[in-house]
């Protein structure tokens, strides 16, 4: 947030400061502006939508496919070295380590993003988020940044046009609900519930944004300020609730919880139990909640029926462990887009599995497709792949490549072993007296990630074809991308 507050402050700056200065006419321009805009969606990619979404409805209704549930628990900031299956010693995780062991923990899966927005628009599309127009964070109706931005003309919710998880699994005859953070717009057509989900309950965006009342569909059920101790345990007693009720047809439960974003709160029930401290008892909370969704689909004899996925929106932010490797939130380097991912269908998926499978966020939309009988769609590109051969050993994955986008700039690229790195700014340290720190320009450079996780050791001297392989992939994306950002198959 603070890197996008940087170039929006700078951009916005250089293009409106003389202006400002001369007269306040501009002003007045600007406070217009932002009380007029509104984001267009296209109309013929709303038609031709709702034209896919009827033919995938026509196509699963035919279908014979087993339809198994999907619960998506996603964590808000959870860091790669946090869960004990991940190799975390500081928390305890006895829930979700066990949940590891009984499925398989992916050790290269990346969140489609380093941030919250962008990481959730791929994750719910199959699409690299560039693709969404949402590549940073969206703010609150009213917020600096969200008026900056409506100055801009620039993206302030998930198009309308965008094909949800949700949207998908529902034309499969599917009850589906989000419970917890949402963060893809707080006004229509982009809400939960106009995007294919029949139940919400929880918050909007991020637990550090104002105002922050809890929702019921439509309806505020607690007004601003939230008692965020609470935020957990009624996440998942919702959850329990919509898993109760959802058990005698297929159903798809999106959990995301709104921690171990900062600010940190636990339950009084947790509170100084841990010894990591807050960030430990509100990871406490969230492995407590894993076990009660857990124990609620054996409760109801559904686990055998249900695909249990747990993962990360991105790395850790000022507190928790990217697992020994460089780099946080808001970043290119492997801590920023590396998070745990654990899934679990007993029958399917053996017990106390590993994979070193390259795996991205945007491959749970395509999987969770292709499961429930529901063809992709035809009208725009999907960037994600089917993983299932991954998740049940029964095949290895394509080579493609994994795609680090710092806002809307490309900056990194994955293919198997080598990352390649973009020469860019890295920030050296303060200057007395200045608040902000020196970015050196420093690369491109190429690290080899089974040798050098946490990328400290430039290769691309002893790796020439590897460096300039991944650079060319970088640049034919960038063009693709500027020819047709947004992926539309006519």
């Amino acid at each position: 947030m603070a890197r996008l507050l940087g170039r929006l402050v700078l951009g916005l700056g250089a293009i409106t400061g003389v202006a400002i200065l001369a007269t306040g006419g501009f002003l007045v321009w600007g406070v217009q502006r932002v009380r007029s805009y509104e984001q267009l969606d296209d109309p013929a990619a709303l038609s031709r939508k709702a034209i896919e979404l009827a033919r995938m409805t026509a196509a699963a209704t035919a279908a014979h496919a087993e339809r198994p549930n999907v619960v998506l628990i996603l964590f808000d900031d959870l860091g790669y070295g946090d869960i004990g299956a991940f190799g975390g010693r500081a928390l305890e995780t006895p829930r979700i380590d066990a949940l590891a062991a009984e499925g398989i923990a992916l050790d290269h899966y990346y969140a489609a993003a380093s941030v919250c927005t962008p990481s959730r628009a791929g994750l719910l599309t199959g699409r690299w988020p560039i693709r969404t127009g949402l590549s940073y964070a969206v703010f609150p109706t009213g917020h600096a940044l969200d008026s900056a931005m409506r100055m801009a003309g620039r993206n302030i919710r998930l198009p309308a046009d965008e094909i949800t998880l949700a949207e998908a699994l529902r034309a499969a005859g599917y009850a589906t609900a989000l419970v917890g953070k949402w963060h893809l717009g707080d006004h229509s057509p982009s809400l939960p519930r106009d995007l294919g989900f029949d139940r919400f309950m929880g918050l909007l965006y991020s637990n550090d944004m104002s105002p922050l009342p809890l929702w019921s569909n439509e309806e505020i059920i607690e007004p601003d300020p939230v008692d965020q101790t609470k935020l957990t345990p009624r996440y998942t007693r919702a959850a329990i609730n919509f898993i109760e009720a959802s058990q005698d047809r297929p159903f798809f439960l999106y959990l995301a919880h709104s921690f171990p974003h900062i600010p940190l709160h636990s339950t009084p029930q947790q509170a100084g139990q841990s010894r990591a401290g807050l960030y430990g008892d509100v990871i406490a909370d969230l492995d407590e909640s894993v076990g009660a969704i857990l124990d609620t689909l054996d409760r109801l004899q559904l686990s055998e029926r249900t695909l249990v996925i747990v993962t990360s929106d991105n790395g850790p932010w000022f507190q928790g462990s990217p697992g020994g490797v460089r780099g946080r939130k808001a970043g290119t380097f492997e801590g920023g887009m590396r998070v745990p991912f654990i899934a679990r269908w007993p029958g399917r998926i053996a017990a106390g599995e590993r994979s070193d499978a390259i795996v991205a966020g945007i491959d749970v939309f395509p999987t969770a497709l292709l499961l429930a009988g529901v063809p992709l769609p035809e009208d725009r590109l999907i960037d994600g792949i089917d993983i299932m051969p991954a998740l049940t050993g029964s095949g290895a994955l394509p080579e493609r490549p994994i795609f680090y986008y710092d806002v809307e700039d490309l900056q990194a690229v994955r293919v198997g072993r080598f990352k390649w790195q973009d020469r860019r700014g890295i920030a050296y340290g303060r200057i007395p007296g200045v608040p902000l720190a020196p970015r050196l320009p420093r690369g491109p450079w190429l690290f080899d990630l089974l040798r050098d996780p946490d990328e400290s050791y430039d290769v691309s001297g002893l790796h020439k074809d590897e460096m300039l392989r991944l650079e060319a992939l970088a640049r034919a994306h960038e063009a693709e991308i500027a020819t047709d950002a947004r992926g539309w198959r006519r």
